[in-house]
């Protein structure tokens, strides 16, 4: 049984229980909490309204932290990340030491020195030349230092049913590599199955992410960014190939079924119940498919998502930093970074962590081994599997057409400004030109730039 005291810790912390010896000063605009006990205080975020099980799980991992790290007095606070309240808690002083971020907020949060800068503390991480480079520039200044640490990241896949291959005459070991193949295969599929050969999402704001996303991949983006001053650039040459390229499946084609309004829920269940052959979203969506909408193993198949010969091609992606508060003295932060690496990077680095880890997931039927962009390179990675491998419950052969190139896809994040609200208005435009055979490309467009220009020069 856990003490009742450690279950307590979960309310916010922002004024400590424990009385306080010293508050130092590190010379640098943050200070070191220090109990009666000398030991130093380190606030970190547990996700907010975690069921019990969960909650005893984190208390036990800092259980085992502070035992052997007898300086430290870790301090779990609910918090998670949201687009809406973040700014506020930031510029409150509301957040824990050690929280968590998206990628796109990264770059921006050092240039503003809203994150401390615990470059030098990484530096002396064993593994800390093995970051994926593509992943690493998210949490870099534009020196190149990381002062945050990718913990989680993902990248685009072509997602496609192995089943609905073969009975289509595809060749399910060979998914397409390129666009106007997977409008052949598609239209393949639609044929002689009866099932939609391509779905796309287009509802609350997944329309705008995918759309988003062929214009990365056709070599295009949505903003532009030079200082302070963001420009929306979706009225332009890519965007418009990535909407003609949907509209020919779509009315050309008759390639892409008849729901035009796919959310991520939505296009999952069907894709699962063999309703669809191919989809795009993140290439480690596996887990999501197999435990949470049924899917049989067998029917799955993932590939990267197919890129133009551009050199501005990319797959958008993302994932979830690991930062400390500015606010942290030179203690907290070595303290900070000695938990990120203990908490969230130990089953990546560590061969007992990571034999921990799949034990785990695998004795509660969860999936080990599915295909995630991985945060370090490929020798490490290839090392973690190896530990890891008499716990792999997934069809590893299928998912090669992804894992065997998701180190050499150019990784680009998404748009860091009016992330969202953009999405939307695109939401409007790839529902239209999939419901309006008529649809007016360039119009829709023009309109679209307009609405997000207001939106980015609103800030």
């Amino acid at each position: 049984m856990k003490s009742p005291h450690r279950t307590a810790r979960l309310a916010l912390v922002l004024c400590l229980s424990l009385t306080l010896a010293a508050c130092g000063s590190d010379g640098a605009g943050g200070s070191d909490a220090v109990g009666e006990d000398g030991r130093v205080v380190v606030t970190v975020a547990i996700d907010a309204g975690l069921e019990q099980g969960a909650v005893d799980a984190f208390n036990e991992r800092v259980e085992q932290f502070e035992a052997s790290h007898s300086d430290v007095d870790i301090q779990p606070q609910e918090y998670t990340w949201s687009a809406a309240t973040f700014t506020s808690q930031l510029a409150g002083g509301t957040i824990p030491d050690v929280f968590t971020v998206p990628f796109t907020d990264g770059r921006g949060l050092i240039e503003r020195e809203q994150i401390a800068d615990i470059a030098d503390q990484v530096d002396r991480l064993p593994y800390a030349d093995s970051f994926n480079p593509t992943v690493a520039t998210a949490g870099q200044a534009p020196d190149g230092r990381q002062w945050a640490v990718p913990i989680a990241a993902y990248g685009q896949g072509l997602h496609y049913n192995r089943t609905l291959f073969t009975q289509a005459g595809l060749d399910p070991d060979r998914p397409p590599t390129t666009w106007p193949q997977v409008r052949a295969a598609a239209r393949q599929i639609a044929e002689r199955t009866g099932q939609t050969g391509y779905a796309q999402m287009t509802s609350d704001n997944t329309g705008g992410w995918i759309l988003t996303t062929l214009d990365y991949a056709f070599g295009g983006r949505t903003e532009s960014i030079r200082g302070e001053k963001a420009t929306a650039t979706l009225d332009t040459p890519e965007m418009t190939e990535a909407l003609e390229l949907v509209a020919a499946m779509r009315w050309e084609d008759e390639s892409m079924g008849a729901n035009f309004l796919y959310d991520w829920a939505t296009i999952n269940q069907d894709f699962a119940a063999g309703r669809i052959g191919m989809y795009v979203s993140g290439g480690g969506n596996y887990g999501n498919l197999v435990t949470q909408n049924a899917m049989r193993p067998a029917d799955y198949g993932v590939a990267v998502l197919p890129l133009v010969d551009d050199p501005e091609a990319g797959v958008l992606g993302g994932g979830t930093l690991a930062v400390v508060s500015p606010k942290t003295g030179e203690r907290t932060r070595e303290a900070a970074v000695r938990w990120i690496d203990f908490y969230y990077m130990a089953k990546l680095t560590d061969k007992d962590a990571a034999v921990l880890d799949a034990r785990t997931l695998a004795e509660t039927g969860q999936p080990v081994g599915a295909p995630q962009l991985p945060v370090l390179d490929r020798a490490t990675f290839d090392a973690a599997r190896g530990w890891v491998k008499e716990y792999v419950n997934v069809p590893v052969d299928q998912l090669r057409p992804y894992t065997d190139a998701m180190f050499d896809q150019p990784l680009v994040t998404e748009p860091t400004r009016s992330t969202q609200e953009v999405y939307g208005i695109l939401d409007t435009v790839v529902q239209t030109v999939l419901t309006d055979r008529d649809a007016d490309i360039p119009a829709l467009l023009a309109d679209a730039q307009s609405q997000a220009q207001a939106l980015l020069d609103r800030g």
